[in-house]
C-alpha cells in the first residue's frame, strides 16, 4: 500500500481519544508505519490544520482535532561520486572547509538528484566520508541554502561529525553572515528575538511566531546604506546568528521590514522608483556566509574562515555606489 506526497488530514474520533498522536496517525494512514509517521512528526510535517507545528510524537489526541500531515516526494536514489569543483579554504583529516558558490544544493532532494555538494564531496572524499548525516547527507553537519554563498564545513569521519553536531546544537560557534537589504532597520544595530516556526498557511516556508516555534535570535548591524540618507533605497547589513533555525537571517530581516533582495519566499519588489534595474532584478537573495569561527574538535585549535562577497553580489553593491 502507498500513500501519495503531499497534505493529507486525518481527524481524531472518540475510538482513538487518548492514544499517542503518532500511533493515532498510523492506524489512520495505514500506508504509513509508526516509525515513519514519528518521523514526519519529528521533522516538523505534522501541525493542527491551521494551527501550530506538533513535534512530539507521544502528544495525547482528542477527539475532534483535526491534524494536517505533510509528506514529502520520495528521496532520490543514492547519491553517486561527481567530480564537480569546490573553492576548499582548509582541509585535514577530520575535517574540510570551503566557500559553497551560490546555485549549488548542498544534498540531493526532489527537483535536484544530483550535481550536490554531497556528490561533490563523495568524489573528493571517497570512502572516508562520515555517514553519520544519513546515506544522502554523509559529513553534512550544517547547510545553506541553495542561493545562499559563503562559508561552510563538512566532517570527514564520524568522530568529528559528533563533535561537530554537538557546536551547532550548542551554539558554541560563530557564524555571521552579509544580506544586501530593501530599505534599512531603523536602528544601525540590534537584536531580533523572535521564535521561528512553519508558517500557519504555508507549510514550505517559515514565519515568527508568538505562540508557538522555536527561539531565535540574530544580531544585526549596517554596514553600509545607499540612497538618501534618511529614506535608503537598501542597505548592506551584517548578522551574527545567536541560533541557528531554518531560514533564520531572512525571516528576521523580513520581521524587521527590511527583506533581502531577491528573495523569492520573503522578499518583495521594490516600489521605490529611484531602485536600479539591477537590485530589482538581482536573480538570487543576496545573502552570504561570510565568517565562520569554531574550535577544532581534535586539535583544540581555534579556527576563523572569512570569505569575500562572491562576484554577482559584489558587482551589484559596487553599482550601489553611485545611487543618490
Amino acid at each position: 500500500m502507498t500513500i501519495n506526497a503531499g497534505r493529507h488530514f486525518v481527524t481524531i474520533d472518540e475510538s482513538a481519544a487518548g492514544e499517542r498522536l503518532d500511533r493515532a496517525l498510523a492506524a489512520a494512514l495505514p500506508a504509513l508505519t509508526r516509525s515513519r509517521v514519528k518521523a514526519l512528526i519529528e521533522g516538523r510535517r505534522v501541525a493542527l490544520a491551521g494551527g501550530q507545528t506538533i513535534e512530539e510524537p507521544s502528544r495525547k489526541v482528542k477527539t475532534g482535532e483535526r491534524f494536517e500531515v505533510d509528506i514529502p516526494e520520495p528521496e532520490p536514489a543514492e547519491p553517486v561520486p561527481q567530480a564537480l569543483a569546490l573553492d576548499i579554504l582548509y582541509e585535514d583529516g577530520d575535517l574540510l572547509v570551503l566557500n559553497k558558490p551560490a546555485g549549488m544544493v548542498v544534498h540531493p532532494a526532489p527537483g535536484n538528484p544530483d550535481s550536490t555538494l554531497v556528490n561533490a564531496l563523495l568524489a573528493h572524499c571517497g570512502n572516508s566520508l562520515s555517514g553519520i548525516g544519513g546515506v544522502r547527507r554523509p559529513g553534512i553537519v550544517h547547510r545553506l541554502d541553495k542561493d545562499t554563498s559563503g562559508v561552510m564545513v563538512v566532517a570527514k569521519n564520524d568522530r568529528t561529525h559528533v563533535a561537530l553536531s554537538k557546536l551547532f546544537a550548542a551554539h558554541d560557534l560563530t557564524r555571521i553572515y552579509q544580506a544586501l537589504v530593501w530599505g534599512a532597520p531603523k536602528a544601525d544595530r540590534g537584536r531580533v528575538e523572535a521564535a521561528i516556526g512553519r508558517h500557519p498557511v504555508d507549510r514550505k516556508r517559515m514565519a515568527v511566531r508568538k505562540s508557538s516555534g522555536r527561539n531565535a535570535i540574530t544580531d544585526y548591524w549596517i554596514e553600509k546604506r545607499f540612497g538618501p540618507p534618511l529614506h535608503p533605497i537598501a542597505s548592506l547589513v551584517g548578522a551574527r546568528l545567536g541560533t541557528g533555525r531554518t531560514h533564520q537571517v531572512r525571516v528576521h530581516l523580513a520581521h524587521l521590514g527590511c527583506p533581502v533582495v531577491g528573495d523569492p519566499v520573503y522578499g518583495r519588489k521594490s516600489r521605490n522608483a529611484k531602485a536600479p534595474a539591477a537590485l530589482v532584478d538581482f536573480a538570487r537573495q543576496a545573502l552570504h556566509a561570510a565568517v565562520l569561527e569554531f574550535r577544532h574538535p581534535t586539535t583544540g585549535e581555534e579556527m576563523r574562515f572569512a570569505t569575500e562577497l562572491p562576484q554577482d553580489f559584489s558587482k551589484l553593491v559596487q553599482s550601489l555606489n553611485s545611487v543618490k
